[in-house]
């Protein structure tokens, strides 16, 4: 049974400081506004460029000066959005939409001009109105994942706000948006369990958990929770960074892919940790915190630094149908002028919240700084998928943490619930297809079968991340 993250606060106020759950909100309901962003976020914010406080006025700046912040945007929503090869692809226009519904949200919240939540509830709305599938080749579930969390994300600042159709809103996401991703997490597309790299699994985790606040759907939130920490994919959190050194970096296994697909996955894993911490679930400090090692080894990697890479070969190909495999050597070069909004949110949360150091974090979210958001980074989809600003929404001041006690998640609405993730109901049945050759046409449309399975190329079959995890510090004990 996994326990009640409300623990927390009650022991807080008794002047304690409760261990971190890892816990789901029940059916009673979720903290609200509580993915990205709390209630509590939003005053510092506000209060913060109030007070013409640095680094936030410089975030602000950036957000106000976006064009997709600006109030009486048009939104043009589809019946049906399509992404990948084979289809009239028109996806733009949804991450577009959603990022300026996200935009002139927050900047409602921060500078206080009702036409900004206007314009974000015309947006949603709009779409909530239309919108009734998500088609295209395998690229259909990049789509539903990025952009199921980032409409709950977005419709998550205008919730409460009287002309905001809630419920038609909260049925396109579990109709939608989340069957899809639902199922990726549980048939990878009729693909062998590694075919996808590491940032497809994270793409639906963020919808699933993303869809499951914003609906008070425990299942939901059980579903990616459960994954992030036992899936059997790569983006479960020890299959995305398998091996720990004893410097305290993790290697990122994407890293031998190359360097966006890694800040990719970097940034949801960070998105799915922090909305998670806002319910009381603390991800972020799951397994000794993994995912800190992980994300300091890709920032000190993009910043140039040299970094270990294990080779290993993975397994690809549809069940029952055509396989293959592919083997990463080393970690791919990278461009240190290449950047994405993802750094702020990291180091704030390890730096200030959990005042441990971090100072690759620290340093590359400072190169960053201020972040910008959805065409900011470029006008393709790569640019849009993260929500960003961070600098202005996640800059925080240091959590001072009484003798003894640690910082740790809470939630004002949270309880008990299963341990068990439920299997995904109302799910389509998704089957691979294949051409003359055996081959699947619909199991990756962006490199996506070049992943899979995989065994560490120094002859360590790796059938578990824990399990080359002990074999690699044993032979960093070694001297090796």
């Amino acid at each position: 049974m996994l326990k009640a993250a409300g623990v927390a606060a009650g022991a807080t106020a008794l002047g304690v400081t409760a261990a971190p759950s890892t816990s789901a909100a029940s059916t009673a309901g979720y903290a609200h506004p509580g993915l990205l962003h709390t209630r509590a976020d939003l005053d510092r914010m506000a209060a913060k460029v109030k007070a013409g406080a640095a680094p936030y006025t410089a975030g602000y700046a950036r957000l106000t000066a976006n064009g997709r912040a600006q109030s009486g945007w048009t939104p043009r929503p589809q019946a049906t959005v399509y992404r990948g090869s084979g289809s009239p692809e028109n996806y733009a226009l949804l991450y577009k939409d959603l990022a300026a519904a996200y935009q002139n949200g927050l900047r409602y919240h921060v500078g206080g001009d009702t036409a900004h939540a206007d314009t974000a509830v015309a947006i949603l709305n709009a779409w909530s109105g239309t919108l009734t599938s998500l088609a295209g080749s395998a690229d259909r579930f990049l789509a539903a994942g990025l952009y199921g969390y980032q409409a709950a994300n977005a419709a998550e600042l205008v919730r409460d706000r009287p002309d905001f159709e809630r419920e038609r809103f909260q049925k396109m996401l579990r109709t939608v948006f989340s069957p899809l991703s639902e199922s990726f997490l549980v048939s990878h597309n009729g693909a062998v369990i590694t075919n996808y790299w590491t940032n497809w699994d994270l793409t639906a985790m963020a919808c699933v958990l993303a869809t499951g606040i914003f609906c008070d759907d425990s299942a939901k939130v059980e579903q990616a929770v459960e994954y992030f920490r036992h899936g059997a994919g790569l983006g479960s959190v020890k299959n995305a960074i398998p091996v720990v050194h004893e410097d305290g970096l993790a290697e990122w296994l994407e890293a031998g892919r190359d360097q966006g697909h890694a800040l990719l996955g970097v940034g949801l894993m960070g998105t799915v940790c922090e909305m998670a911490w806002n319910q009381g679930i603390d991800l972020y400090g799951y397994d000794d915190s993994r995912f800190l090692k992980g994300a300091q080894y890709v920032a000190k990697w993009c910043m140039g630094g040299k970094v270990a890479y294990t080779a290993n070969t993975r397994r690809k190909g549809a069940v029952n149908g055509w396989s293959g495999s592919e083997t990463a050597s080393a970690a791919a070069g990278v461009d240190p002028a290449m950047t994405r909004p993802i750094w702020a949110m990291i180091a704030n949360h390890y730096t200030k919240r959990r005042g441990l150091s971090a100072p690759y974090l620290t340093q590359i979210a400072a190169k960053a700084a201020p972040e910008g958001g959805g065409g900011d980074y470029g006008p393709n989809s790569g640019g849009y998928d993260q929500l960003g600003f961070g600098t202005l929404a996640f800059t925080r001041d240091r959590v001072t943490v009484a003798s003894g006690g640690s910082a740790a998640p809470s939630a004002s609405a949270s309880a008990s619930a299963s341990a068990t993730a439920s299997e995904p109901s109302g799910t389509p049945s998704v089957r691979a297809g294949g051409d003359k050759n055996g081959r699947s046409r619909d199991l990756a449309a962006t490199g996506s079968t070049e992943v899979v399975g995989w065994t560490a190329a120094t002859g360590i079959t790796a059938l578990a991340g824990g399990l080359l995890l002990l074999r690699r510090r044993n032979r960093g004990s070694a001297g090796s």
